[in-house]
């Protein structure tokens, strides 16, 4: 099962998100919030977020083709811009490269930005796989694995006072392109939505057989970046955290 973004934005309630899609580039995101909080000039803020991010993310690495290319971290001069310090943080910090951090640092600008400027109950913002939560109620984000027959019907529960957090998430074996790991799945919960892009790259390459899952679940121990982990190899299913794995009916 390949993974695809609208698979995930389906799985939200439509009742409790009202949502819309702001395209820039090859850049796709998609922002639900609750009805009584949604505003049509919420649309034009993401775009000016997105549309900043990507041409300074663009012209970055149009002058150090190397950011965009390595598949690990890459030192950046402290006078580079913030959001490329941020990424080479977060490539540093999950030993992944620049750009496996991109959709997750992009989803926490926006999200930001609308909490910043608008009164919002509950937000989520998707790209690319990855989220940005911000919620007033817990909600049960659904885990989508490689050719599991019950892909998507079990999630992990996140709860409201957790939120505003990142939500990495990777198909480890027909996903990410530059995840090189065996895991079906990896989901990887962190308050900063880069980090978490990051490590659920970073986390998954560290799986190349079933046997690694607990070396994997130490190694999270020793991150407090990390909130929450799952990670689904083969029939086995490693839980990180206190959050729990929930059935969706």
């Amino acid at each position: 099962m390949l993974f695809e973004a609208r698979t995930f934005r389906n799985s939200f309630p439509k009742d409790r998100f009202q949502s819309f899609v702001v395209e820039y580039l090859e850049s796709d995101v998609w922002v639900g919030v609750d009805p009584e909080s949604y505003r049509a000039d919420m649309e034009v803020e993401v775009l000016q977020v997105l549309t900043k991010a990507v041409d300074e993310l663009k012209a970055y690495v149009e002058e150090n083709p190397l950011f965009r290319k390595s598949l690990k971290a890459c030192a950046v001069a402290e006078t580079a811009p913030e959001a490329i310090r941020k990424l080479a943080h977060s490539a540093e910090l999950g030993a992944v490269g620049p750009l496996a951090a991109r959709s997750g640092l992009l989803n926490e600008l926006i999200g930001q930005a609308l909490l910043e400027k608008f009164e919002i109950g509950e937000l989520i913002v998707e790209n690319g796989g990855d989220l940005y939560l911000k919620l007033r109620d817990s909600l049960i984000v659904s885990i989508f694995a490689d050719d599991l027959e019950d892909s998507g019907l079990m999630g992990l529960e996140v709860m409201p006072e957790q939120t505003p957090l990142g939500i990495g998430t990777g198909l480890g074996t027909k996903g990410h392109p530059i995840n090189h790991g065996k895991a079906d799945a990896v989901m990887i919960m962190a308050k900063n939505g880069a980090d978490a892009g990051a490590l659920a790259v970073g986390v998954g390459n560290r799986v190349k057989k079933l046997s690694d899952l607990e070396k994997v679940l130490k190694h999270l121990k020793l991150m407090p970046e990390v909130t929450a982990a799952v990670l689904i190899v083969e029939d086995q299913i490693a839980v990180h955290g206190d959050n729990e794995l929930k059935l969706i009916s």
